[in-house]
This record gives structure tokens, sequence and C-alpha cells, in this order.
């Protein structure tokens, strides 16, 4: 049992670091929603809106798959946490 005394101190560690890869992977690619976003907002033309609209459903639902795994890995992790913020 003494053994695994010290992977009991590291293990919240590796999986906060990872949680927070999950969080920058999201907000870093999510970027990429938001600015064509906004830029449909400023196109003058309805033909060049809806190419921008296009272009975003090949990445929409992957950068969405990030906060899956974030959620996935929270309830697994961090149970208290995870019954604590998405209750």
């Amino acid at each position: 049992m003494e053994q695994l005394d010290p992977l009991a101190k590291f293990l919240p560690q590796v999986w906060f670091f990872i949680l927070g890869l999950f969080l920058f992977l999201y907000v870093l690619l999510d970027g990429f929603d938001l600015g064509v976003g906004i830029l449909s907002l400023t196109s003058g033309s309805e033909e060049r809106r809806s190419i921008l609209m296009t272009s975003l459903g090949n990445v929409w639902d992957a950068n969405e798959t990030w906060l899956v795994l974030m959620g996935g890995s929270l309830f697994g992790a961090f149970p208290l946490a995870y019954a604590t913020i998405l209750n």
C-alpha cells in the first residue's frame, strides 16, 4: 500500500493538467467558430456569408468534442467536483 502513496499524490495533478489541456484546446479551436460568426456579420453579400457558414460545418462538432471529453474526464477523475460544477 505504501508503494501507491506517491502515485495517489501525483495522479490528481496529471488529471488536472489533462483537463486544462482539453479546456485550452476547446478555447483555441472555438476561436475559429467565433471569428467566422463575427466575420459573417460584416460580410456584404449573402453569397459570402453562405460560404463562411458552410466552412464551419466541418469543425463545429469537432470543437464541441473537447467539452464532452472534459466532462467525462472530470466525472472520472474528480466526481465530487463534477457533481458540484454540473449540478
